[in-house]
């Protein structure tokens, strides 16, 4: 059996492959945190949990037993929106060969995307699972006013020197929230350039902005797989729920869940 349902579904195939694009494309514009974490998956819709290894694992040998210290079991989540298609607008599509509208589908795939990445940021306390910003064990540094001077490029160096000097190379990646993205476009007289220019170069150009995060918010990270990825069991799908009213219900859905290997990759301006 399809376990997205679509075979159920009374559907041209032609019709899925624009459902599909559109979804795709929505979530590509909107996904915010899949551009710098990599991933670790898929591994299909079946798992629940997936496994998290710290920094401190071993295989502990004592008394005829073997066991597996410093790992844990971290819950795959099913992060979804539903959306509706009007069965009167496919019937008129088809008879008129009219494009049909699907507006609900990319407004469905962008709220689910916005909801992945406030899962991978921000944690999630009935899960009980944390994010960048409140990971336990991650690094903090007072934010200056980035609004003054070079306060933005210098707190940025300040964080990168401190991962640096702690073993913590790679590819670093700074998410902030809108009013400190604005911050940032500031021109710096005596060098010509904008301010978030200068952090680009600093950090590899990966600058990012996530419009759900508050204000006042940045964090800087290590995005190297042995310090953080994002475990995925079913990568971002669209599934048939069904036909009610004469009308096609669809879901969009993925299951993914933010694996911190180790916090001390992570700095949290405060």
């Amino acid at each position: 059996m399809d376990y997205l349902a679509r075979e159920s579904a009374d559907l041209p195939e032609a019709l899925w492959q624009q459902i599909d694009r559109t979804v795709i494309d929505a979530i590509k514009e909107q996904i915010v945190c899949r551009r710098f974490l990599k991933l670790f998956g898929p591994i299909g819709p079946g798992p629940t949990s997936v496994v998290v290894d710290g920094v401190a694992k071993e295989e502990v040998l004592e008394n005829g037993l073997g066991r597996i210290v410093g790992r844990t079991q971290l819950e795959l989540p099913m992060i979804f929106e539903d959306f509706t298609i009007l069965g009167r607008d496919l019937e008129y599509a088809k008879q008129t060969g009219y494009p049909l509208d699907l507006s609900s589908a990319a407004r469905a795939a962008k709220q689910a995307a916005r909801r992945e990445d406030e899962l991978i940021l921000l944690g999630n306390s009935t899960l009980g699972t944390q994010g960048l910003v409140n990971a336990k064990g991650a690094a903090k540094i007072k934010k200056t006013d980035w609004k003054q001077g070079e306060n933005g490029y210098a707190d940025v160096a300040k964080a990168v020197a401190e991962l640096a000097k702690n073993g913590y190379l790679g590819r670093y990646a700074l998410v902030v929230s809108p009013d400190v993205y604005l911050d940032l476009q500031r021109l710096q007289p005596s060098l010509g350039m904008l301010e978030i220019d200068r952090v680009k170069k600093l950090i590899g150009d990966n600058v990012y902005m996530y419009g759900s995060f508050g204000t006042g918010k940045a964090v800087l990270v290590c995005a190297e797989p042995e310090y953080i990825d994002l475990a995925v069991g079913l990568d971002f799908s669209v599934g048939y729920v069904e036909l009610a009213d004469f009308n096609h219900h669809f879901r969009v859905m993925e299951t993914a869940a933010l694996r911190i290997k180790d916090p001390r990759a992570i700095v949290v301006f405060s």
